[in-house]
């Protein structure tokens, strides 16, 4: 997860340098759900902090359910508390409507469900994809874009202008219709490639991630 959240940053930098954004400083949200893929959102968050953006930034995360109810896995107050410590802040709700967050924010990282979603979605994560559906500020979806299907993708669901494919691209990725896909995945053991017979990409150098469209 760790490596995961370095490639989704990585990306993110290499798809929308700092240096092309306009509000000084810089403003990104990121939005973490309840899962693995939020975990992975937090993980951005903490290398943003790091590695991107200017001293000064501006890198609040939030968390749709409830501003009282984060997840409760010992990893995510771990890195929580990491995130904390960094002095990236957390916003007391989703703001409500996309007017706003376009005024406030230039990129928001979709980092709510992941891969292993499935059913459908439930409150308060309908008023959020809701609001994600009327932003015009580029949004970043790592892995897969938030309640998409694996498979079948969801052509009325989020639509990211870009895409942080994670180890291989799902087969819902041939739906992705934004500006940018990259994979992130220089972190899968030999063995683990071979046992799946899986034909990744070879990573040049030290890169972490890899630019397919």
């Amino acid at each position: 997860m760790e490596l995961a959240g370095l490639s989704c940053t990585t990306a993110i930098a290499k798809a929308y340098p700092p240096t092309s954004m306009f509000k000084n400083p810089p403003t990104v949200l990121v939005i973490c759900g309840p899962g693995n893929n939020g975990g992975d959102g937090l993980f951005c968050a903490r290398h943003f902090k790091l590695f991107v953006i200017i001293p000064g930034h501006k890198l609040p995360l939030s968390f749709p359910p409830r501003a009282t109810k984060r997840p409760n896995k010992p990893l995510f107050t771990a890195l929580v508390i990491q995130c904390q410590k960094m002095d990236i802040p957390f916003l007391g709700e989703m703001p409500p409507k996309p007017m706003l967050i376009d005024e406030l924010y230039e990129l928001v990282v979709d980092a709510i469900f992941g891969f292993s979603f499935k059913g459908d979605v439930w409150e308060p994560f309908c008023s959020v994809l809701s609001v994600l559906s009327g932003l015009t500020v580029p949004i970043p979806s790592i892995d897969i874009p938030s309640a998409w299907r694996v498979e079948k993708g969801n052509p009325g669901g989020t639509q990211p202008d870009l895409l942080i494919s994670l180890t291989a691209p799902q087969k819902s990725a041939t739906q992705f219709t934004g500006h940018y896909h990259y994979l992130g995945g220089h972190f899968v053991p030999p063995a683990l490639e071979k046992k799946y017979q899986l034909n990744l990409t070879l990573y040049p150098d030290t890169e972490c991630v890899f630019h397919l469209q």
